[in-house]
């Protein structure tokens, strides 16, 4: 059945806007965002067979490829996905700017559900004033964390040009795993003895997973 064939009062679209957001399903939500089905299938059984097959969470963690190989789905309706689920969750992580921190776990959380699904390891510094109200955030490298990629050079030179007073260190790892390996100790002491030099301190490290956080101080 094509969705053209509901009765117009029964498709997702009106339904929304006549009965509200609540009342609609998942797949109903999702067909609104990918807004036309394929050969053979139209918008509402794509979506049912994606939430069938993964489940919302699991289809929150797929990348492009991964929803393209699904019969139905397209670069534009795979891209729609991920732009849908990157707006929520930038949306329920808020704005992290201007925060003023009483300790590492303020903002811990805020990257987890910021960082929890990204596939590579990301390593952050928070730049804060003199009253640990955070000014902005630098991603640092993007890969698996090692000495020569994370060189306090790119750290500090970012923070004297914004002329912070501290900076908090955040960096994930996807596989899970929130133990401080033997590089991000050797990471974490180099960027300490450094910002002891020129007097900018490094208030925590802190490690992330998708469900687990650790903090160096």
């Amino acid at each position: 059945m094509r969705i053209h064939d509901i009765a117009s009062e029964n498709r997702p679209r009106e339904r929304l806007a006549r009965q509200g957001v609540s009342v609609l399903s998942d797949a109903e939500l999702l067909a609104i965002i990918l807004q036309k089905g394929s050969f053979g299938e139209n918008v509402i059984d794509v979506s049912n067979k994606l939430i069938s097959k993964y489940g919302l969470d699991k289809l929150n963690s797929l990348s492009v490829n991964e929803l393209m190989k699904i019969r139905g789905i397209g670069m534009a309706k795979a891209c729609k996905i991920i732009a849908t689920f990157e707006i929520s969750k930038r949306a329920n992580a808020g704005k992290i700017n201007d925060k003023v921190i009483k300790n590492s776990s303020d903002i811990a959380h805020y990257y987890m559900e910021k960082m929890k699904d990204y596939k590579k390891e990301y390593f952050i510094a928070v730049f804060l004033d003199s009253k640990n109200k955070i000014i902005k955030d630098e991603i640092i490298s993007i890969g698996t964390l090692d000495s020569s990629l994370v060189h306090p050079r790119e750290i500090f030179k970012e923070a004297i040009r914004n002329s912070a007073a501290g900076i908090i260190l955040v960096h994930n790892h996807p596989s899970g795993d929130c133990e401080a390996s033997e590089e991000d100790k050797q990471v974490a002491k180099k960027v300490k003895k450094a910002g002891d030099i020129i007097k900018i301190k490094v208030l925590d490290h802190i490690i992330i997973s998708r469900n687990r956080i650790k903090s160096f101080s």
